[in-house]
């Protein structure tokens, strides 16, 4: 298994800027995304993550992003064992300071 690559929040926010070929997948709860998320992610529960998972383009980048990061690094591993290239936010939203929506 290949070890996933971490990119810090300020990281993801220049690629965000900068790639147009980046996408930011939050895999928190509901109740979680209800208190922002970031503005251009789109919001996949991790248990969900299986059957979307036919629904990503593989010629995309993605960021796995939860509330710690752990739930993210699981949803990342289960898409790269998949032919995904992906990273994950290290420290979560706990650790984002840009912008977020509701």
């Amino acid at each position: 298994m290949n070890t996933i690559q971490e990119l810090s929040p300020q990281e993801v926010e220049e690629k965000l800027e900068n790639d147009k070929n980046i996408e930011v997948i939050d895999v928190r709860e509901d109740e979680e995304v209800a208190q922002g998320k970031i503005e251009q992610a789109k919001h996949i529960p991790l248990q969900e993550i299986p059957e979307a998972v036919n629904k990503l383009d593989k010629s995309k980048d993605y960021v796995m992003v939860c509330r710690s990061g752990r739930r993210s690094m699981k949803a990342a591993s289960f898409l790269q064992d998949n032919g995904y290239r992906v990273y994950n936010m290290a420290g979560g939203m706990l650790e984002w300071k840009g912008d977020v929506s509701s």
